[in-house]
């Protein structure tokens, strides 16, 4: 997919060449180096409920339930392929293998049709490994160029310093702090929150191109 998107971006006058196109409303599969990035099915149910049920990642999420059984990941691959769950939700998979090793998705504000906000998780024998970094650059290149957006919001717990990393590698600028719920402990927990404008990725775009 990446290729495929250089191959229409090379195509496109300069002027154009970072505008998207409205035509596509769909959730391309994406390819990147070491991943493929596709709508989860039933066979990622097994390796899905074995990665999700670990209180170190359901800790540092909002909305993950702690256990994590096969009936959450049974309902989990249901609601997303018919759209109960974010805009895009993507299994990440190993493009030598097809090996699942966890999700990311975008998912819209509620009250703003120019803003969408990235979520993902790993499963912890994938973590310190770049693939986090990986897939939420295929999204987001995938999110600007297809979207008529015009900027991505991302969140993470204030103790989640590889996920904060993974924000600040993709060009996100720290914007606040607050509160959101956490499902697995059922309390609140503290999270920062981090933004990406369309500009600012149109400028590291440019930048990666002449490197």
């Amino acid at each position: 997919m990446q290729s495929e998107l250089l191959r229409v971006d090379q195509s496109r006058s300069p002027q154009d060449r970072f505008r998207p196109d409205r035509q596509r409303s769909d959730c391309p599969v994406l390819l990147s180096q070491r991943l493929v990035m596709r709508a989860p099915h039933e066979e990622d149910i097994d390796a899905l409920a074995h990665l999700a049920n670990n209180a170190a990642i359901a800790t540092m999420v909002s909305r993950m339930p702690h256990p994590y059984t096969m009936k959450d990941a049974a309902d989990f691959v249901r609601r997303t392929n018919i759209g109960e769950i974010g805009k895009c939700v993507y299994a990440i998979t190993k493009a030598v293998n097809g090996e699942f090793l966890g999700c990311c998705g975008l998912e819209p504000h509620s009250n703003d049709d120019e803003t969408l906000e990235i979520g993902y998780w790993l499963g912890e024998p994938y973590w310190n490994k770049g693939y986090a970094t990986e897939a939420a650059h295929a999204l987001i290149d995938m999110a600007f160029r297809t979207r008529d957006i015009e900027r991505i919001d991302a969140r993470c717990r204030v103790t989640n310093i590889a996920s904060r990393r993974v924000i600040q590698k993709c060009g996100f600028q720290f914007q606040g702090s607050g509160m959101v719920g956490n499902l697995a402990t059922g309390g609140m927990m503290p999270v920062e929150w981090y933004r990406l404008d369309r500009k600012t990725w149109m400028s590291l775009k440019s930048w990666g191109e002449m490197r």
